[in-house]
């Protein structure tokens, strides 16, 4: 078992990978994305496993028969943040294929099929919304929405599937595969630092509601060295102030707020600027603190604009409702690995997908709590035993006797 996952995280480790950040830049449909994508193929025909790729561009690998209703799925992502780390999302690819190894050398016999998966844009690095693969199949991302995604450069969604070669005119809700799942387990390394000394792996409980909001400040492009201080309509100093607004505003409340991603126009070092766009994220612990949160965040900018002279607008890019993971299967795996259950604000296709299948999430330890930069890191004995953790409960689950 520690000897495949040794192996198949040496050969995935360099793909996508920055030689000056020592970040990962696996983004949806670009080249590094694609290797991954030709990885898990790899992987999963070196296994016998039957591979497709579904009409949204998430990739499966099955044991058993893919139609017969009632799978037991694991796996995660592999695409990235800008810069981020190795173990988001791989972490959990990887254990998947290493944890079925485990069980076929266990001798375990299969009584529901088992499915790996790989969902594609987790992360929305490119795209700017999350977990678009889970959200297309489970309908909360229509077709339509979809269509108008827009990265950087302004290539659309659907041409950038296009051109890694996936047809995007099929994408959209897909009861009929969601309909074959009878649960789905996700791995994941942990983000933040609640797993203690000899609990080197967890049990997901719930994850906060969170969203995300783009921030538009409206102000007069204008000379830098000739408009007097008191003449500037400056959306940058809005922008500034509705930082640190937010920073209180989420201590205040117990809650989070970051504004991690900026653009300016016409972003030259001598001009004011005349548009300052801010990409609010933000998350708490229930659905009406972190709503009154970003109307607060929202009013304080509103008014600082109007000192400023600078026009504020609000529009909110995606939104996830507070995920109660499935009682009873989490309870049933907290109680077969006498595992801790732990809360989390970090958002995963496990819950997307728990609106429509029973689901749970597992969390290998991080000892430092880093994560989405190059410094996240598990230790590797964490990693075998997180592997380990996960055959046991695909066993309890898959290799159940009538």
């Amino acid at each position: 078992m520690t000897e495949g996952f040794d192996a198949m995280w040496a050969e995935l480790l360099p793909v996508g990978r920055s030689a000056s950040s020592g970040g990962y830049r696996r983004h949806a449909w670009n080249s590094a994305d694609a290797e991954c994508r030709a990885w898990f193929e790899d992987q999963a025909r070196a296994r016998g496993l039957a591979f497709e790729t579904d009409r949204n561009g998430n990739q499966w690998a099955w044991l058993g028969d893919p139609q017969a209703g009632n799978a037991v799925v694991t796996g995660s992502h592999l695409d990235s943040v800008p810069d981020g780390g190795a173990y988001d999302g791989p972490l959990g690819v990887v254990s998947s294929f290493a944890a079925l190894d485990e069980l076929r050398s266990r001798g375990a016999e299969f009584t529901r099929p088992l499915a790996i998966v790989n969902f594609g844009d987790e992360e929305g690095a490119r795209f700017g919304v999350a977990c678009v693969g889970s959200r297309l199949a489970t309908g909360v991302l229509d077709r339509d929405a979809a269509y108008e995604l827009r990265d950087a450069d302004g290539v659309r969604l659907p041409d950038a599937m296009e051109r890694a070669g996936h047809d995007p005119a099929r994408i959209g809700a897909d009861p009929e595969l969601l309909g074959r799942i009878g649960a789905f387990v996700e791995l994941h390394i942990e983000q933040g630092r609640y797993l203690e000394e000899g609990q080197p792996v967890g049990v997901a409980g719930a994850i906060w509601p969170h969203g995300r909001w783009r921030f538009d400040f409206h102000g007069e492009a204008n000379h830098a060295g000739t408009t007097r201080l008191a003449d500037r309509r400056d959306p940058m100093l809005t922008y500034a102030t509705t930082v640190l607004a937010a920073r209180k505003k989420a201590r205040l409340a117990g809650a989070l707020a970051t504004f991690g991603k900026v653009a300016v126009e016409p972003n030259g070092t001598n001009a004011i600027a005349s548009l300052v766009r801010g990409w609010l994220d933000s998350r708490a612990a229930d659905e009406r603190t972190l709503r009154q949160l970003v109307e607060a965040i929202e009013q304080s900018a509103v008014e600082r604009g109007e000192r400023d002279g600078v026009r504020v607008s609000l529009t909110r890019e995606s939104f996830t409702p507070v995920v109660d993971f499935d009682a009873p299967l989490r309870d049933r795996l907290a109680d077969l690995l006498k595992a801790p259950v732990l809360p989390t604000g970090a958002g995963h296709d496990a819950g997307i997908l728990a609106s429509a299948v029973p689901t749970a999430m597992l969390f290998v330890r991080n000892p430092t709590g880093v994560s989405h930069s190059p410094a996240e890191r598990a230790e590797q004995d964490d990693c075998h035993a997180g592997v380990a953790a996960l055959a046991d409960v695909l066993e309890d689950l898959a290799c159940q006797r009538s």
